[in-house]
């Protein structure tokens, strides 16, 4: 009876067993959009749309290096999310005909782990840092040496047992990226031979990324609607293609063959994307100013409080691009609504909390 149970209970956890092979075969849980992101990224400096004076820069650059056959210097990007960081970084391996290793700072979590990957890197190499300001202290102690000298002093053991293993590394280019300069520590940032900041694209370069991406993706857009779809993106890439591919979605469910200016402001209206390209997050953050701060000053942390939102959210996310559009102050007292985020909102200043405003009001 107990050997029955048994070859019972064996037969079907191979039931389950084989259930479950069958079911990984058809459920493949892969992000679509993330595929879909790389795939629209360029592949050569020459098809970057945009950023012209870095990409002159690093075009002398490239060539420099490529004559003297010589890895490129430590390159730092920095910028807020989405301009490009990423893409340029594997643009500069391609055209050094390098491999690239991407990781980014948050995975790098014990000095082992950066010493296991540096060792692993052959000479004209690419070690790509995405968020290169969230590494730890610990960590970054080893990379100062690694830059500098192409070295790694390594302590093993404790006490009087203690000793010392130095690792000599091939000569690498590593290239940093962050959306947050300002949280680097002088010496990390001083061992970078290039920086460059990207900036918020115009609305042109924009209509031309997404003419492109229309292109990759085998979509017919008309000129004013990609001018329109690059209007409301933010002045970042990123976002554009990623409205493009919404765009696209309401276009064929509502069998439309070609993306038209009311096609965009009827699939933005739905996602609740207003004609200055702000979403709900950033008008949200806007009205709380207005009605629960009088229109500012405000603190960061009072704010993410009161909106429920972590301080990076807002940091990173959403104050980048009110403060391009002249929609939000940062001040020393804290953040303020400006007269163009009341008009936009249409708002009344009922309690001005600056003087100069009673003058403005007469």
């Amino acid at each position: 009876m107990t050997k029955g149970k048994k070859a019972s209970t064996t037969s079907g956890r191979e039931k389950l067993a084989f259930e479950r092979v069958e079911r990984s075969k058809l459920v493949q849980p892969e992000d679509v959009d993330g595929v879909v992101e790389i795939s629209l990224r360029p592949s050569k400096i020459d098809e970057f749309i945009g950023q012209e004076r870095v990409k002159d820069n690093l075009k002398i650059t490239l060539e420099a290096a490529q004559k003297r056959k010589e890895s490129l210097e430590h390159i730092l990007l920095s910028g807020p999310p989405g301009l490009g960081k990423t893409s340029l970084a594997h643009i500069i391996a391609h055209e050094m005909g390098a491999k690239i290793l991407a990781t980014s700072g948050p995975a790098i979590e014990r000095a082992g782990d950066l010493i296991g990957i540096l060792t692993n890197l052959e000479a004209g190499d690419v070690l790509f840092i995405d968020e290169i300001h969230r590494l730890s202290k610990v960590v970054e102690e080893f990379i100062y040496p690694a830059m500098e000298d192409y070295k790694i002093d390594f302590v093993v053991d404790k006490g009087p047992y203690a000793k010392t293993i130095k690792f000599a590394l091939k000569r690498f280019t590593l290239i940093g990226a962050t959306t947050r300069q300002g949280l680097l520590s002088s010496p990390l940032r001083d061992r970078f031979g290039l920086s460059f900041h990207l900036e918020f694209y115009e609305p042109q370069d924009l209509k031309r990324i997404i003419e492109r991406s229309a292109r990759i993706l085998s979509i017919e857009i008309q000129k004013d609607a990609a001018l329109e779809l690059a209007r409301r993106s933010r002045g970042t890439p990123r976002i554009a293609n990623r409205l493009l591919r919404r765009v696209r979605d309401y276009a064929q469910v509502k069998s439309h063959a070609t993306i038209s200016l009311e096609t965009v402001e009827k699939a933005l209206r739905g996602h609740d994307i207003d004609e200055q390209g702000l979403d709900a997050l950033d008008r949200k953050v806007l009205r709380t100013l207005i009605e629960n701060y009088d229109g500012g000053p405000a603190g960061i942390e009072s704010l993410s409080a009161t909106l429920n939102e972590e301080v990076d959210t807002l940091v990173d996310v959403v104050e980048p691009y009110l403060l391009k559009s002249g929609f939000l102050k940062r001040t020393s007292r804290g953040r303020e609504a400006t007269s163009q985020a009341y008009q936009h909102l249409k708002a009344s200043k009922n309690s001005p909390s600056d003087p100069r405003d009673l003058f403005e009001a007469r």
